[in-house]
């Protein structure tokens, strides 16, 4: 990842913080999505971020013209219509399948010839692979525009989150870099030492490693508590269910407030709202199921763990070489695009370490 983040880094302006060599300001959330995008792109895909970007970008605005429409009166039948919003998505769909379509098949004559990679796509491929119970190449596509979105935009909001809460509370930034310091004297995090990073600080045990780690673990819960990538999770009936004495037939679409949910004071207490990593040091939400950041059940994400692996990889990273605290320039304006982000941007004044 050390590696993605210099070679694939966006040429943005740098402002020198006034008095201070070693400082500067930097929006940090476009560097932020550069690097989740690299990372998805060579572990689930075996590319590199210049190949994806295309994606990236058309998926990006695909999902703002989405959130546009959802804004707007729903007349039936209005998105047949040949109007330039709905050309424009039409051909955002056809250029995006185009480019995955050549990738997989690059990927299925490399496959033909044994040189096969143990990735996402690989195994998807595999799947295709299968006469009977296989997915098919539409599958396939669809699976990779998933990941592609889901991979890139999901870690870089939690991340985004976390630099500014922490930006916010310069003693749980400290307190952070010292115990990583601890575990990680070496400049770049080891995958063995990562992987004894839990993902609720709740069921850390009490080696040195994992004492250590808490913190880390802490912090990037509350961030997921006050700042859900997916803000609001929907969720279809397939089949009439019952809730208690209600009854929903089959094809209702359920929305939960995951959000609302998060920060309640009848769960979290009269300081839900506030940024108090601690309260995961025990079971959070009293035992309730008030925190799903990454939903719950058989459709929970099933880049839980890598996505964490990979938010704890890259604050362990940042925190080593840089401290940082908001710009004055900064303008706190979360802003739901398909997940919660920065809307006027992540303003962070860095000092080199």
């Amino acid at each position: 990842m050390g590696q993605a983040q210099k070679t694939h880094q966006p040429r943005l302006p740098r402002r020198e913080a006034q008095g201070n060599k070693g400082c500067c300001e930097v929006d940090v959330w476009p560097y932020l999505e550069s690097m989740t995008g690299d990372v998805i792109s060579r572990t689930a895909f075996g590319s590199c971020y210049e190949q994806g970007r295309k994606i990236f970008e058309l998926q990006r605005e695909q999902a703002k013209h989405i959130m546009e429409a959802n804004r707007t009166v729903h007349i039936p039948g209005y998105r047949f219509l040949p109007t330039r919003f709905n050309r424009r998505m039409k051909e955002g769909k056809s250029e995006i399948e185009s480019i995955l379509n050549g990738m997989i098949k690059k990927r299925v004559k490399a496959m033909e010839e044994a040189n096969n990679k143990n990735d996402l796509l690989g195994i998807l491929l595999d799947s295709n692979f299968k006469e009977e119970s296989g997915m098919s190449i539409k599958e396939v596509i669809e699976e990779c525009k998933l990941f592609y979105f889901a991979g890139q935009e999901t870690t870089a909001s939690l991340l985004v989150w976390t630099m500014i809460l922490l930006s916010k509370h310069n003693e749980w930034q400290a307190r952070a870099r010292d115990e990583v310091l601890q575990v990680f004297p070496m400049d770049n995090p080891g995958y063995q030492e990562l992987n004894h990073l839990k993902i609720g600080a709740y069921k850390l045990g009490q080696t040195r490693l994992t004492r250590a780690v808490k913190q880390v673990s802490m912090i990037l819960h509350e961030a997921l508590r006050l700042y859900p990538p997916a803000a609001l999770l929907a969720r279809t009936s397939q089949k009439e269910c019952r809730f208690g004495e209600v009854s929903l037939p089959a094809g209702v679409m359920l929305v939960l407030p995951a959000i609302l949910l998060h920060r309640d004071p009848k769960i979290w207490g009269h300081d839900a709202k506030e940024f108090k990593p601690e309260r995961f040091v025990s079971r959070a939400g009293q035992g309730q199921l008030a925190y799903f950041p990454f939903g719950w059940g058989p459709r929970m994400c099933i880049g839980q763990n890598f996505a964490m692996l990979e938010a704890k990889m890259a604050m362990a990273m940042i925190l080593r070489r840089y401290s940082f605290e908001l710009s004055p320039s900064y303008s706190h304006a979360p802003n739901t695009v398909i997940t919660l982000q920065p809307q006027h941007g992540a303003h962070l004044i860095l000092t080199k370490l």
